[in-house]
């Protein structure tokens, strides 16, 4: 876990640092599989289109899997959260004054079992809640991705959470249908499958490694 605090990184290439120090000093004939939930879907995507031939697969569990980012009102609609149903749920954290937009952004902790965890084991949830930390919101606002044209060249393999309350089931499924992955996987967990359902995650994750050497 990074120890970077939120409310200093201001830019998507910043809050991807680490990501991109690995790929960077990867040796010429290695490749990774990256897997990537939640928001962590657009630092996939910003992955491969930069180091495309440095990844093996990318897989997207319950992540926002958008091949150019947020460039129209369509892939906000797509790919963006929206808690509003639950009412006022994020806390805010306005790091460079109260004057200023905020920089970080969490889910109130009286929020998290209800929307992250609900079909989650409570000693799972209660230890998350612990852990978890806010998102830089500066640097995940209105990423976009215009570099490299390599981006297809990587196997993408997207897991449905079909009873996710961030990533609504028609929000993972308009994605898929406009940028359609190689495999299709679908857990009825919650927003959290590590937790709600780790053992058939895991058996998703085995098949989608199986399918390179299928294919090679």
């Amino acid at each position: 876990m990074d120890p970077s605090d939120p409310n200093t990184i201001f830019s998507f290439q910043d809050y991807n640092k680490p990501l991109i120090d690995l790929l960077s000093n990867l040796p010429h004939n290695e490749k990774v599989i990256l897997v990537g939930h939640s928001a962590g879907g657009m630092s996939l995507t910003y992955a491969i289109h930069r180091f495309s031939q440095k990844i093996r697969m990318a897989i997207y569990v319950a992540a926002t899997m958008l091949k150019h980012g947020f460039v129209t009102p369509q892939d906000y609609e797509h790919g963006d959260p929206d808690l509003s149903i639950y009412g006022d749920v994020c806390k805010m954290t306005y790091g460079l004054g109260a004057d200023q937009p905020p920089t970080s952004m969490i889910i109130k902790e009286e929020f998290q079992r209800k929307i992250l965890y609900h079909l989650s084991p409570i000693e799972d949830s209660t230890l998350a809640a612990m852990l978890v930390r806010a998102g830089p919101l500066r640097a995940l606002v209105g990423v976009q991705f215009r570099e490299g044209g390599d981006a297809d060249s990587v196997p993408r393999v997207f897991i449905k959470t079909l009873q996710d309350r961030v990533l609504k089931q028609e929000q993972q499924e308009a994605m898929l249908k406009k940028w359609p992955p190689a495999l299709v996987f679908a857990l009825e967990s919650d927003h959290s499958p590590f937790f709600s359902m780790p053992t058939l995650l895991f058996a998703f994750l085995l098949k989608a490694v199986a399918s390179i050497k299928a294919a090679t």
